[in-house]
């Protein structure tokens, strides 16, 4: 089964996420019905905004006060992981795959392995490697953090990769956080991140590569997001909710 290709980008980060999991959606439905349906997506947002996992603090987490002075949206995904600012030079890859795709898919701390060690020899860097459960990075600064939504039949993974991006605004819109990954070693947040030495086209051309996708071979016809967003990503009481 090869991998769609869908490299796009929509105006709201909002819609974005919600994006994400309408394709997870799809392929659900694609199995329940014996069909295999893989996606890997790329997009960026022209904004910064934050976004808390599924099930993080807003309080612990975000700076709410500074984030609502600079119009900075705080928003929830559905997938787990911790909290992190995106924005312009932070590509995100999103990959949607039955379970049965690849071996060690099934089980959510192999997974992470599965998808991020091809990813990791696919940029071709020397001093890259697979750090804590789920990131990704250059000597001991991270550059790509990682989250997953589980469903019967199929994952959504949720990955960022640093490239052109703002450090310095991390810490005016985030808190540290309270769980570290031991080879953060307790750094502040602008000593343990870091940009990667290589522009968002070649980002795209190496993971894709990795992942031997190709764009849909019929016309593409983009989910309705109507519900997503008015259940969950435009939804006060469900971003506010912890």
């Amino acid at each position: 089964m090869a991998l769609q290709l869908i490299d796009l980008s929509l105006d709201s980060p909002q819609e974005n996420l919600a994006l994400d999991e309408a394709l997870l959606l799809e392929a659900e439905s694609a199995a329940a019905e014996g069909r295999e349906l893989g996606y890997l997506r790329f997009w960026e947002s022209p904004e910064h905004f934050v976004v808390l996992g599924v099930s993080c603090g807003l309080e612990a987490d975000a700076e709410r006060e500074r984030c609502g002075e600079d119009g900075v949206p705080i928003l929830r995904r559905a997938s787990g992981g911790g909290t992190v600012l995106q924005g312009p030079g932070c590509l995100n890859f999103t990959l949607v795959l039955p379970l049965g795709y690849s071996a060690g898919l099934r089980d959510i701390n192999s997974s992470y392995r599965v998808i991020l060690e091809p990813c990791a020899a696919a940029l071709r860097l020397d001093g890259i490697s697979m750090r804590g459960s789920c990131d990704l990075a250059l000597g001991d600064r991270k550059f790509s953090g990682s989250a997953q939504k589980r469903s019967r039949y199929c994952l959504l993974h949720q990955g960022t990769l640093l490239y052109d991006f703002s450090l310095e605004s991390i810490p005016l819109y985030l808190r540290q956080p309270e769980k570290q990954p031991d080879y953060r070693e307790g750094r502040e947040h602008l000593d343990f991140v870091s940009n990667l030495p290589l522009g968002s086209a070649e980002l795209r051309e190496r993971i894709t590569a990795a992942w031997e996708a190709e764009p849909p071979e019929r016309a593409w016809e983009m989910p309705s997001l109507e519900a997503l967003l008015e259940e969950k990503y435009l939804n006060r009481e469900w971003i506010e909710r912890f």
